[in-house]
């Protein structure tokens, strides 16, 4: 009898539906959960969610130029976080540099 293993997987596939069982139950976790597909992979990249109070999110951005673009930008992200979330609402963005 000759035994055929299969390629390994992925251990993310295994632990996705542990993942959000794990987080904690806070706007902030399911904003961080959500931001990449709320924003995309580039802004993501250069800009992630530090902090929520009262519906106002806090972005570190990577520069200044970040952050200023990201402030021109927040009612679109806004619409799109938002959209994203199964609870709960960001009503604002306050943009900083954390880089």
């Amino acid at each position: 009898m000759t035994l055929h293993r299969s390629a390994p997987r992925p251990l993310a596939g295994a632990l996705s539906p542990l993942r959000d069982s794990w987080a904690p139950d806070t706007l902030l976790a399911e904003v961080q959960r959500v931001w990449p597909a709320a924003v995309g992979g580039a802004i993501a990249a250069e800009a992630a969610p530090l902090s929520e109070r009262g519906g106002v999110l806090t972005v570190g951005c990577s520069a200044g130029v970040w952050a200023h673009e990201l402030s021109l930008m927040s009612e679109t992200i806004l619409e799109r976080l938002n959209g994203e979330l199964r609870r709960g609402r960001v009503s604002r963005l306050r943009c900083t540099v954390s880089g």
